[in-house]
This record gives C-alpha cells, structure tokens and sequence, in this order.
C-alpha cells in the first residue's frame, strides 16, 4: 500500500508517526515574520557593511514520525525535528550586521492531554505537546528557530575592530610582570632602600 502523503502545513500527526512518515523540505525564511522582526534591519540585510553578501534566504528542514513501543501501555508518539537557517542579527560588541548560523535538532513527545504534558514536562528532557488533529510544522520549525536564537549574538572578531597599534602588543613576560606577588614586590622595594647588608643607607 502507498503511503498516504502529508501536508507539513496541517500534519496529522498520530497518523505520520504509525507510518514512520519522513518529510523534508526548504521554506523562505522571508515567509517567516517573526523571525524576521528579529533580524537586524527589516528585511534582513539592512545596515551591511561594504561587500556583504546578503544571507541565505531558506530554512533547511526534516520531519520524521514514529510509534515507541512501550511495555503493558500504548504506544508512544513521537516526532524528531531538524532544521538549518542563517539569521542576519545585530552584534552586541561592534553592533554591526552578523550572520548566525542557526542549528535545531528537537525531539517531541505527543500526548493525549494537558495533564499529561504537564506531568511529563517535569520528567523528561524532550518537549511535550498535546496530540490535536493536526501539526503546522511551519509554525513549529519558526517557533524553534526564535528558540534557538543566541541572546548576545557577537562576531568572532568584529571586522570594525581597530588593529593593534604596534608596540601596543602585551606580551607573556608583560602580562606576568603585572601579576607579580605584591609582597615580593615590597621585598624587593625594601633591598633597594638599603645598604649591600641590608642596613639603611648612609
């Protein structure tokens, strides 16, 4: 028997998952307000500095269904997402325009309702939701890319970052000079203070 086809848009879960149903795909991340509100600039590519590249413009994303079988119970449902995107967002060092690299990975247990989520919540490290009659997967896939978002997004190195003026460069025997015991330091102060046996000076 053909398996049925799926619509990630209105996705029947507990029917995906009995099939072990596989689904993949590229969605505009311009079809995707929310994250977009979160970019730097309105449409993402705002505000670049000179010679950027404007961002991938897709999300990257798979599905796949299955039933756990369980000892003297039903079997559990459960769906494992993931999904790749580049997010344009505003540095917090040089506020300048950074490309972040979004990877999610989520898996999602479904049961029948809220009292079981919230039981569940507690006990298991995956997310829980509540098993309906059908799945956006769209919604979900932007709901865990604003999830996964870093809260200070920064370059590596800023490209705007003043180099090193030469001379200004601190070396190792320099940065081990400031961390000198103090007490060795008035050690030494006091034999400079004094006479070759340690006497004060005439």
């Amino acid at each position: 028997m053909k398996p049925r086809s799926h619509d990630p848009r209105r996705l029947a879960v507990a029917a995906f998952a009995a099939e072990g149903g596989v689904l993949s795909g590229h969605w505009p991340l311009d079809g995707m307000p929310r994250v977009l509100a979160s970019e730097m600039g309105p449409e993402g590519d705002a505000d670049l500095p000179p010679g950027a590249e404007a961002r991938p413009a897709d999300v990257d994303w798979s599905v796949t269904g299955e039933l756990r079988a369980t000892s003297g119970g039903a079997p559990e449902t459960w769906l494992t997402l993931s999904a790749q995107a580049i997010v344009r967002l505003q540095c917090q060092r040089c506020l300048g325009a950074v490309d972040v690299p979004i990877d999610v990975s989520r898996r999602f247990r479904f049961v029948s309702d809220e009292t079981a989520a919230e039981r569940l919540d507690e006990e298991i490290e995956d997310e829980v939701l509540v098993l309906g009659r059908s799945l956006d997967l769209h919604e979900l896939v932007e709901d865990e890319l604003l999830l996964a978002m870093p809260l200070v997004p920064r370059h590596d190195v800023c490209p705007d970052a003043p180099p090193l003026a030469f001379g200004d460069e601190e070396t190792e025997e320099d940065a081990a000079d400031e961390r000198k015991n103090p007490f060795a330091v008035l050690a030494a102060l006091k034999k400079g203070a004094g006479g070759p046996d340690g006497a004060p000076g005439a």
